[in-house]
């Protein structure tokens, strides 16, 4: 009688984490859709790469073909489709990218101080607000990323570089780069320098580039803020 070997288990091991992405929702007709991304891109050159992108299909009711041409017209642009999120669509087929199950708008911020909040010994005391700090200025091409509250910059903001916030942001020299507040759906996030030189100034997904703010607010401290879906820009002097 042949004792059988003992088979050796091995645990197979994972990590979860999660990403912010970008939830681009084109609109019709298409081709205006389109070029207005692309006026975007032309001011923020490269924000699209290495960064998540899910393809939000809710505002259209597209076949299978018109999904893979406008994937097609995305990737030609650089810009990556990792998911996509179409209500009421079962399959798209394998040459496309999978569809998004159980996504959720990005309430990152506040799920995560409610939980802080839940666990925090009941002492009186608030928790402290999530406010990066950077007490430099930011040169040309660099990046600054910050989900979950607001930036704060000391010194001054480079040409060709970008602060991306989930509130808002708040800088005490020049702002000649791109800034994104309420980029985690906050539309009550603001963005405040102190001489507005910007290449781009956006609330929570709407934005105005450097042709279109009005020559009267260049060069002086103003905010930027939502009403009714309109950014306005303002002086503050």
């Amino acid at each position: 009688m042949t004792t059988a070997a003992p088979i050796e288990k091995k645990s197979l091991r994972f990590k979860a984490r999660s990403f912010v992405a970008f939830a681009l929702t084109p609109e019709a007709p298409i081709s205006d859709w389109l070029h207005r991304l692309d006026r975007w891109t032309a001011n923020s050159p490269g924000f699209f790469e290495g960064r998540p992108v899910v393809l939000d299909l809710s505002l259209l009711k597209p076949g299978s073909n018109d999904v893979t041409a406008l994937v097609s017209q995305l990737s030609q642009r650089r810009i990556r489709v990792y998911a996509i999120e179409a209500a009421g669509v079962e399959d798209l087929g394998p040459d496309l990218p999978p569809l998004l199950i159980g996504a959720k708008e990005t309430l990152i911020e506040d799920i995560e101080r409610t939980s802080q909040a839940l666990d925090a010994p009941q002492t009186g005391e608030l928790p402290k607000p999530d406010t990066k700090i950077i007490d430099q200025p930011i040169r040309s091409g660099q990046s600054i990323f910050h989900p979950h509250g607001d930036v704060v910059v000391l010194g001054s903001v480079g040409s060709g570089s970008e602060i991306i916030a989930g509130g808002s942001i708040h800088i005490y020299g020049t702002l000649r780069g791109r800034a994104f507040a309420g980029a985690s759906g906050c539309e009550s996030a603001r963005i405040f320098c102190r001489r507005n030189e910007a290449e781009l100034l956006a609330v929570d997904g709407w934005y105005r580039t450097a042709d279109d703010i009005e020559p009267s607010s260049r060069g002086r401290p103003i905010q930027a803020y939502l009403d009714n879906g309109v950014l306005w820009v303002t002086a503050l002097d």
